[in-house]
């Protein structure tokens, strides 16, 4: 059973279109900046999909038309891989990997911020979900069996309610004018006045 869920794939988020930039070396410790970056020029323009196989989890850019991979990111544990530029919440800094294990940090932007958005959402979710099976480990399984509540053959029980003590006691009845107000009645509201 666990060789066939290594084997399923699940789109966690999709965006049409991406672009990828060169980035410019760090030029501190704080993190990287979109405004360093040439937005205007950039180096490839396609799809990026998020893709969880089995614990896995890839972040592709392809070709919208073709499916051609361009580069590829494995999102995983200690989360490294994706970086939020500091002065936009459109660009992030991807490290990526080749087939030779260099490595790589490219930049790249959505076109809305919604899209950004969605897209930290969907890592969120997949960082959560991967460390939820360590968590369940974690948890003792000591828990005692369910107790039966229910009533056996013959058996009953009664509820008292607060107030409901005795039986309720009849009303008297008057034997006045039938109004059971003791005499007293309210006079009939005034007519509506004229409209000014």
């Amino acid at each position: 059973m666990d060789q066939l869920t290594e084997e399923i794939e699940s789109d966690s988020f999709v965006s049409r279109e991406v672009m990828v930039y060169q980035v410019p070396p760090r030029t501190s410790a704080q993190g990287y900046k979109a405004a360093e970056w040439d937005v205007e020029k950039f180096l490839w323009k396609g799809r990026l999909r998020v893709i969880e196989v089995g614990a896995r989890c890839d972040i592709r850019l392809e070709d919208p038309n073709t499916g051609e991979l361009f580069a590829q990111a494995t999102y995983a544990s200690p989360w490294t891989q994706v970086e939020p530029v500091l002065d936009s919440s459109r660009y992030f800094v991807l490290r990526v990997e080749g087939e030779n294990g260099q490595r790589a940090y490219i930049g790249m932007g959505f076109l809305e911020r919604s899209e950004s958005f969605d897209f930290q959402v969907a890592l969120q979710a997949v960082a959560k979900r991967a460390s939820q099976p360590a968590e369940a480990e974690d948890k003792p399984q000591n828990r005692a069996p369910p107790k039966d509540y229910s009533l056996k053959e013959g058996q009953t029980f009664s509820i008292k309610l607060p107030g409901r003590d005795k039986p309720a006691a009849p009303k008297p009845t008057s034997s006045g004018s039938g109004s059971g107000s003791g005499g007293f009645s309210l006079p009939p509201p005034p007519p509506p006045g004229r409209r000014r």
